[in-house]
């Protein structure tokens, strides 16, 4: 069986698409689901294509114990609608531009805001992670502390997902 294939949209993919990228393939290895999920990301745009992760979004995810190193930045394509399963977009822009990208109803479907997957979130209606690009070092650890959460809750669904699939 093909795995599940998670995507993480944001602008560039150099911050908060890597950031989740990471943090997620961290919590799929810690629940045993690593062998069935795979997880990417990807940008909107292609300025950043073939380069490695902000410095800040690095250092952020080493200081929480991960490594983003082998990042390198791709992009969002109109093809890569068949390659995946879900796309995590970061904000409400990304989700607009993948679902006018999508090439299917289908495809549509495909796409959720992450922050979508927190509860909490939901509760406070702040389902955007704020890009940190043009911020400091204390934006990409608010980058971090708003991604964990959604992505627990995407383990979550995966799981059941996962379930359904047999």
């Amino acid at each position: 069986m093909s795995p599940f294939v998670v995507s993480f949209v944001c602008t560039g993919n150099i911050c908060r698409s890597p950031i989740g990228e990471v943090v997620l393939r961290d919590l799929l290895e810690r629940e045993g689901l690593a062998d069935r999920v795979r997880v990417v990301s990807a940008g909107t745009g292609d300025w950043h294509v073939g380069g490695p992760a902000d410095p800040r979004a690095l250092s952020t995810l080493r200081r929480f114990g991960l490594d983003g190193d082998a990042h390198r930045a791709q992009q969002f394509v109109r093809d890569s609608f068949s390659e995946v399963d879900l796309v995590l977009a970061l904000d409400r822009g990304h989700e607009e531009i993948l679902r006018r990208l999508a090439p299917t109803e289908e495809d549509r479907a495909k796409v959720r805001l992450l922050r979508s997957f927190d509860p909490a979130a939901v509760a406070a209606g702040a389902l955007e992670v704020d890009d940190p690009y043009f911020g400091e070092d204390a934006d990409f650890v608010t980058t971090y502390e708003e991604v964990l959460p959604a992505c627990e809750g995407v383990v979550a669904h995966l799981r059941e997902e996962l379930a359904l699939a047999g």
